[in-house]
């Protein structure tokens, strides 16, 4: 069987920046082993499966070693597939997905704009156990939908941050959302750690967005920030708040197209 694979650099305007992503369109859906194979083979930290529905997409997300419940830059660069390469008369693409509801992405020249969930952090301090294993500690910390959101004063503090990565896999299902406020137009940075979905250092990272964009809209009294991800590649995003929802809109770069052989 000879599957396409297509890998996007999501979330920059440039080759080998932001967060690459590999995308997978299906006729009907692979058996979940083969799919969380391909993902390890991949090697990416995220490969994106979908399938055609109506007029929209059945869309999955897999990690090296877990399928997860949503991936931004996983989904922009599928919106990217479609709208520029399987579709390109279309501007929007509408996603059925099994745990983060229905999903849109709208291209609008260079940009792509997905619709997605806000999910604000809660009054709760994180595990301090994730806390010490980032090396640093925080000014704030936050639960938010399970995540560990780590505030710092300034954005050296995060860009310096070296993680004990084997610390945090001893705390299950332990990941974490570090921030700071940004300067030269940035509102915020962030940097993203997951080393128990197999991922040490996320690049760009749009699920972390729904929890920084209500974070830093009330924190910063605007409903439209621009977001860097500083991570070694670096990542760029535009963040809307409305209401219970988010806009988070970014570019995309076409790396790499073929087939699989399974």
């Amino acid at each position: 069987m000879r599957i396409p694979l297509y890998q996007v650099d999501a979330f920059t305007g440039r080759l080998f920046g932001g967060n690459p992503a590999a995308v997978c369109p299906l006729p009907e859906w692979l058996p979940d082993a083969t799919m969380q194979a391909i993902a390890a083979e991949n090697n990416l930290a995220e490969t994106a499966f979908f399938v055609s529905q109506g007029e929209g997409y059945l869309l999955r997300w897999f990690t090296p070693t877990v399928e997860v419940e949503l991936c931004g830059h996983a989904t922009l660069a599928s919106g990217y597939v479609v709208t520029h390469i399987l579709r390109p008369e279309r501007r929007s693409v509408g996603f059925e997905t099994l745990k983060a509801g229905p999903l849109a992405v709208t291209r609008d020249g260079d940009q792509l704009a997905m619709d997605f969930p806000c999910w604000p952090p809660e009054q709760e301090p994180a595990d301090p156990r994730i806390l010490a294993a980032l090396g640093k500690m925080p000014k704030e910390s936050y639960i938010a939908r399970g995540r560990t959101l780590a505030v710092y004063e300034r954005a050296e503090d995060v860009a310096a941050l070296k993680p004990d990565f084997a610390a945090m896999r001893r705390v299950p299902g332990a990941d974490a959302i570090v921030t700071a406020p940004g300067a030269n137009g940035i509102d915020f940075v962030s940097r993203y750690f997951a080393p128990n979905f197999g991922v040490d250092e996320d690049p760009a990272t749009g699920s972390a967005h729904c929890v920084l964009t209500p974070y830093w809209a009330a924190r910063l009294g605007k409903k439209q920030l621009k977001a860097q991800q500083i991570s070694a590649r670096v990542g760029d995003l535009l963040c809307t708040l409305r209401g219970d929802r988010i806009t988070l809109a970014g570019r995309a770069v076409l790396y790499l197209k073929g087939e699989i052989m399974v």
